[in-house]
């Protein structure tokens, strides 16, 4: 037997229950489905942020970039 959870609901929370069960779908269900796709969207997020930190960076081409831009703004200046 599943556990029961009990929400508090506002204007938006309810405006957004009668989108999601708009189709017939019990308030129930439509919750469980929400919870679910909130959580995978969670999951893949994190994934694609631990791919992220996981590329590469390649190595260093020399060149300076906050020097770079030092140049440019004082060559703008001058």
């Amino acid at each position: 037997m599943a556990d029961t959870i009990t929400i508090r609901t506002d204007a938006e929370t309810e405006h957004a229950l009668d989108v999601l069960t708009h189709d017939g779908s019990s308030r129930s269900a439509a919750i469980r489905q929400a919870v679910l796709e909130a959580a995978l969207r969670k999951e893949r997020a994190a994934a694609m942020r631990r791919e992220v930190l996981r590329m590469p960076l390649g190595e260093p081409d020399g060149i300076d970039i906050a020097a770079e831009i030092s140049r440019d703004r004082e060559d703008d200046r001058g």
